[in-house]
């Protein structure tokens, strides 16, 4: 199998896959916060990782930077070992990997954030870097809405409501963990979240804390491996399919 993470590749490695055409190449932005008692606090991160090798399969000739991490999530202070970036450093930091990116000759930069706070930096970011490289092609395929749609629409066909899929770390992201990494997910620890009503305003203004004392939105406690297998093959294929309607690939 041809190899797609670049911290995996050495530089000649990297070089004679450019000389090879490869010149799309995959970011996820990810994140380092709380996800209940049961899961890791890299669970963005190792989810967005996950999907970016995954997509850049499906795609060819595409590679995998190593995850921007930490993101932006104030909004989870209130649990230990969260970690969080103001939106302008962060959008520093993906601007800087970027320009390094495109200075070794990628053409088409895929930016895919995994965790909510990081959305709008990133929209920001690329309609920034598309004024200043005009001859590179810099998006970020989804938005927040697509992809925690994509997720609970597979949850649906395991019974699963939407609900109990969740938004953090609900049955929808601890299936995808249970799939990717199940060893990192203590399912003896899960318990049922918050799933009662609130805004997006509530959950940045006052923090996730104040709406849910475990950290989970959703219940966990619906989660299996196999929804997680369904679930990032569709959103793998999703993405992928609309990568390449927007890169004309």
């Amino acid at each position: 199998m041809v190899k797609v993470k670049m911290d995996e590749m050495s530089w000649v490695e990297v070089k004679e896959a450019l000389d090879n055409g490869f010149d799309t190449v995959i970011v996820p932005v990810g994140s380092i916060e709380q996800h209940g008692p049961h899961l890791p606090l890299g669970t963005d991160t190792f989810i967005g990782e996950a999907l970016s090798v995954m997509i850049a399969e499906k795609l060819g000739k595409t590679l995998v930077t190593p995850p921007i991490t930490p993101g932006c999530s104030q909004h989870h202070m209130g649990f230990p070992g969260t970690l969080t970036l103001k939106p302008e450093t962060l959008m520093q930091v993906v601007r800087d990997v970027c320009k390094c990116l495109i200075r070794h000759g990628f053409k088409n930069i895929i930016l895919l954030p995994t965790h909510g706070g990081n959305f709008a930096p990133i929209e920001t970011l690329i309609m920034e870097l598309a004024m200043e490289h005009k001859d590179v092609k810099i998006i970020s395929p989804l938005k927040l809405e697509e992809l925690i749609k994509v997720m609970n629409d597979v949850m649906a066909e395991y019974g699963v409501t939407f609900k109990e899929a969740g938004v953090h770390a609900g049955a929808a992201e601890t299936s995808a963990m249970l799939h990717i990494n199940g060893g990192l997910v203590k399912i003896d620890r899960a318990v049922e979240g918050f799933t009662g009503e609130y805004t997006i305003s509530q959950l940045y203004s006052y923090g996730v804390k104040a709406i849910s004392n475990t950290g989970v939105l959703g219940d966990p406690r619906k989660a299996s491996a196999d929804a997680g297998r369904k679930m990032m093959e569709k959103l793998a294929e999703y993405y992928a399919e609309k990568i390449k309607k927007e890169l004309k690939f």
